[in-house]
């Protein structure tokens, strides 16, 4: 997904995401459909989700050192990220793409200075 600018060209999507699967399991679905509800909900149409089959093109997993699927790489914004699994922790996955911040930590876990 694209989106056009006013001069009539393409202007690249500020979120860039490759999902690695393995042909058309049921986990493979179910991640890019996690994904693209995620998308949808959270980066209103600023994204780009590319779907890399690696039963069809297995060299490709080398690039993003692929190491189990599905996974899902943050090319863009920057920095890189990855999460692997289908996604259905959606909290868990807007923490790894960087969506959301963590939870603060408990008092009694923080680091006190001074």
């Amino acid at each position: 997904m694209k989106k056009s600018d006013r001069a009539g060209g393409v202007q690249p999507a500020k979120w860039l995401l490759k999902l690695y699967v393995a042909g058309q399991t049921p986990r493979s679905l179910q991640a890019f459909a996690n994904l693209k509800r995620i998308c949808e909900e959270h980066l209103a149409g600023e994204y780009e989700i590319e779907v890399v089959d690696l039963l069809k093109n297995p060299q490709l997993a080398e690039g993003d050192q692929i190491l189990a699927l599905p996974t899902v790489v943050r090319k863009l914004p920057e920095p890189v990220r990855k999460i692997i699994g289908d996604l259905s922790n959606i909290e868990r996955a807007l923490i790894g793409l960087d969506l959301r911040s963590r939870p603060p930590k408990a008092d009694h876990e923080r680091v006190k200075t001074g």
